[in-house]
């Protein structure tokens, strides 16, 4: 399979491998602090490994991942867990007493906002590619490729 040249601005190119080192930092803190969260997010970490690799390819199969995939753990985070919102106590209470409670939880945000960052490089990188027949559709198949990956492992290596 050859992928097309990179494309697209400087910026998008910078921004995706930033907002997924970003993420994974955030995963790499939390499985250090909470071991038993350690296989599930390394294996969650390959997922933006794969993100970067067809980023750089300037793959849309990559950019849906980019999107999809975050969208999802946001969301989920955001209105179903609230551990965005946890997350920002906590940090906020560091801030204010110097000690640290979850730094678990306060590593959230940091992943949601490293997410935030990711769609929206991802969306200018996919919306920067030329017009193809089958962009949109490879955009939506590495998305669903991701969220099913995501799910298989959360199945598999979650704490029980």
């Amino acid at each position: 399979m050859q992928s097309d040249p990179p494309l697209g601005s400087s910026a998008t190119r910078v921004w995706i491998p930033i907002a997924a080192s970003l993420f994974v930092v955030a995963l790499i803190v939390s499985a250090w602090v909470v071991p038993e969260l350690r296989l599930l997010h390394f294996l969650q970490a390959l997922i933006y490994v794969a993100i970067v690799i067809l980023a750089h390819r300037n793959s849309a199969v990559g950019f849906g991942a980019g999107v999809f995939v975050p969208v999802v753990w946001n969301s989920l985070n955001l209105f179903v867990t609230h551990l965005m919102q946890a997350g920002a106590v906590a940090f906020w209470s560091f801030v204010r007493t110097g000690q640290v409670q979850r730094l678990d939880t306060i590593m959230v945000p940091l992943g949601g906002i490293a997410h935030f960052a990711l769609i929206l490089a991802c969306l200018a990188a996919v919306l920067q590619q030329p017009a193809e027949k089958r962009k949109w559709w490879k955009f939506v198949a590495g998305g669903i490729a991701a969220l099913a990956y995501l799910v298989l492992i959360v199945a598999i290596a979650r704490p029980r």
